[in-house]
C-alpha cells in the first residue's frame, strides 16, 4: 500500500457523475416537495437559492478543495491541517456508517416495491399493508424481538451490489455505476413527471406546490428549512465530498464542479417536486379533498400516498416501476458514496488493500444493517436514528467543521488560493464572508432551534428511554467513536502519506515540513497533470 499511488477518476465527467449521484438521493424525491410545500410554496425557492448560493456551493467548493488538497480520506486530511482536528474527520466516518445501515434498508423496501407494484399487492389500505403484511411492525416501539424475511432478503441483495461495486475501485466500480445509474434515473424520473402531469388534477397540485406565500418570507423557520434542506441534500458535512474529491487530479476545476453539481441536485428536487404534486394533485382530485390534504413527506409519501396514487390510474403498475426503480437508483448511488467514506478511511488508516478494506469494513456495515433494521421493531429504529443523526450528527459535525476550518486554523486563504489555481471561476471575498459569517450564524442557529424544539416535546411522541437508546445514544456515540478512533497512533504512514500520491522521497519529506502537498499544487507533477 505505500508504494500505490492513489486512485484516480478516469474523466472530470466520471467525477461530477459520482458527486451527482450522491447528491440526489431519497431526500430529493421525498423531502424537498413537502418542505417547500410548508414553506411558501414558489416563494421557498428564493430563500433556497440564497442558501444554495451562499452555504451550500461554498461548502461544496471547501470541502473539494480540502479534498483535492490532501489527496486522503477526511481524518487524514483534517489531520494535516491541525492534528487536533482529525478527531472532526473520524466523527464524520462514524456518522456515513450509521446512515449507511439505515439507508441501505430504505432501498431494500423500494426493490421489494417494485414487485408489489406490479400486481398492486397493497390493495384497498397502501397504509395497513406497508405497516402490518410487508414490514410486519411491532405496536409500539423497542429493540429487536424479530426478523422479517421480506425485508432481509432485498436488504441483503443491495449490500452484495453495493459492496461489488466498490470493490471494483474508483474507476471500475463507482464511477462506471455512476455513468449508468445517473441517465438512468433522468430517464426515468422525466418519463414520471411527463407522466405525472397530465394526470387529470395535476394543475391543482403544481398551483398548490407553486403558489407563493410571500408572508412566509418574514418567517424565520422558512429560512432555517432552506439551509436545512440544502445542507442535508448537498451530502456535505460528512467527508463525502472531502472522500470524493480526494481522488481527482492535481488541475481538477473545483468551483465549476461544484457550480454543476450544486445547481443539478437543485434541478433535480425541483422537477422530483413537480411529479411528486401533480401525481398529488391527482390523488386529491380522485378523493375529492384539498392537495393539502394528501400532502405529506418522507416514508409516508412513497410508501403510501404514492401506491394510492398508483392504485387509482390507468396503467399504475408502470408508473409504480418506474417510480420505485427511480428510488433505488437514487438510493444506491447515495449509499456507495456513504460507505467510500469509511472503506476511505480505514484504507488510509491502516494501509489495507481496496478488497479487504471493502469486505471488512463494507462487511461491518452490511453486518450492523442487517442484524438490526429487518426486523419488527425497524422502523422505530430508523425513525429515531435517522432523525438524530441528521440534527446532531451532520449539522453539528459541518457546524464544528466549518468553525475550525473559518476561525481557529484560520485556513480559508490558503485553501481559496488552491481552489483558484486551477478553477476557471475565481473565489472572491464573498466565499469568505459566506463560510466564515453566514454559514456558521446559520447552522448555529438551526442548532438552537432544534435543540429547542426536542426539549419540549419528544420526537414523534416515543417515550424518553427509547429515544435515548436508538436517538441521542447513536448520535453521541458516534461522537465519541470519533474521539476515541483519533487517539490511535497511525501505523501506515504518518497522516495517511502512503495514500496521497506523494511518490517521492521529496515530496513526502516537503509535506511533513511543510503540512501540506507539493506547494506547486500539481505542476511539478507531469503524471498527474495530463
Amino acid at each position: 500500500m505505500a508504494n500505490q499511488p492513489r486512485e484516480q477518476w478516469a474523466t472530470r465527467t466520471g467525477f461530477l457523475l459520482a458527486a451527482i449521484g450522491s447528491a440526489i438521493g431519497l431526500g430529493n424525491i421525498w423531502r424537498f416537495p413537502a418542505v417547500a410545500y410548508e414553506n411558501g410554496g414558489g416563494a421557498f425557492l428564493l430563500p433556497y437559492l440564497i442558501a444554495l448560493l451562499t452555504a451550500g456551493i461554498p461548502l461544496l467548493i471547501m470541502e473539494y478543495t480540502i479534498g483535492r488538497r490532501y489527496r486522503t480520506s477526511p481524518p487524514a486530511a483534517l489531520r494535516q491541517m491541525a492534528r487536533p482536528a482529525e478527531v472532526i474527520g473520524w466523527w464524520q466516518v462514524a456518522i456515513s456508517f450509521v446512515i449507511a445501515t439505515y439507508y441501505a434498508v430504505i432501498i431494500a423496501w423500494a426493490v421489494r416495491y417494485v414487485g408489489f407494484s406490479a400486481d398492486r399487492a397493497w390493495g384497498d389500505d397502501p397504509e395497513g399493508f406497508l405497516f402490518g403484511s410487508f414490514l410486519k411492525a411491532s405496536d409500539t416501539p423497542g429493540f429487536v424481538s424479530g426478523y422479517v424475511s421480506g425485508v432481509l432478503w432485498p436488504l441483503i441483495a443491495v449490500w452484495v451490489v453495493v459492496l461489488g461495486i466498490l470493490a471494483f475501485g474508483i474507476r471500475r466500480g463507482i464511477e462506471k455505476a455512476n455513468k449508468v445509474f445517473i441517465p438512468l434515473l433522468v430517464i426515468f424520473f422525466v418519463a414520471l413527471v411527463v407522466r405525472a402531469v397530465t394526470l387529470s388534477g395535476a394543475a391543482e397540485g403544481l398551483d398548490a406546490f407553486f403558489s407563493p406565500d410571500w408572508s412566509e418570507l418574514a418567517n424565520g423557520s422558512v429560512w432555517v428549512a432552506a439551509y436545512g434542506q440544502i445542507f442535508f441534500s448537498l451530502s456535505i458535512g460528512f467527508g463525502i465530498m472531502v472522500t470524493y474529491a480526494s481522488y481527482l487530479r492535481r488541475r481538477a476545476d473545483l468551483t465549476g464542479s461544484a457550480l454543476v453539481a450544486g445547481f443539478a441536485n437543485s434541478s433535480f428536487e425541483i422537477l422530483a417536486g413537480i411529479g411528486v404534486f401533480a401525481a398529488l394533485g391527482f390523488m386529491a382530485q380522485a378523493a375529492g379533498v384539498p392537495v393539502g390534504d394528501v400532502a405529506t413527506a418522507g416514508l409516508g409519501l412513497a410508501f403510501v400516498a404514492f401506491p394510492t396514487v398508483i392504485s387509482e390510474m390507468w396503467m399504475g403498475g408502470l408508473f409504480g416501476v418506474v417510480f420505485f426503480v427511480s428510488l433505488v437508483i437514487a438510493g444506491l448511488s447515495s449509499l456507495i458514496s456513504i460507505v467510500q467514506v469509511v472503506v476511505s478511511a480505514v484504507q488510509d488508516r491502516t494501509g489495507m488493500r481496496r478488497v479487504p478494506a471493502v469486505l471488512a469494513v463494507g462487511g461491518a456495515v452490511a453486518l450492523a444493517s442487517i442484524l438490526l433494521f429487518p426486523t419488527n421493531e425497524g422502523i422505530y429504529l430508523l425513525d429515531a436514528s435517522d432523525h438524530f443523526i441528521n440534527q446532531y450528527g451532520i449539522a453539528l459535525a459541518a457546524l464544528v467543521g466549518v468553525i475550525a476550518v473559518a476561525w481557529l486554523m484560520r485556513k480559508l486563504p490558503e485553501l481559496q488560493r488552491d481552489a483558484d489555481a486551477t478553477s476557471a471561476v475565481r473565489l472572491g471575498h464573498w466565499w469568505r464572508i459566506c463560510l466564515g459569517v453566514i454559514t456558521p450564524v446559520v447552522l448555529g442557529w438551526m442548532m438552537v432551534d432544534s435543540l429547542r424544539a426536542e426539549f419540549d416535546e419528544n420526537y414523534e411522541g416515543y417515550s424518553t428511554d427509547f429515544l435515548l437508546g436508538a436517538g441521542w445514544s447513536v448520535a453521541i456515540g458516534a461522537l465519541l467513536v470519533g474521539v476515541l478512533l483519533s487517539l490511535i497512533p497511525w501505523k501506515a504512514a504518518e497522516g495517511g502519506l502512503s495514500d496521497l500520491g506523494l511518490e517521492t522521497a521529496e515530496e513526502q519529506g516537503a509535506h511533513r515540513r511543510h503540512g501540506r502537498p507539493d506547494s506547486g499544487s500539481g505542476t511539478s507533477d507531469g503524471r498527474e497533470d495530463r
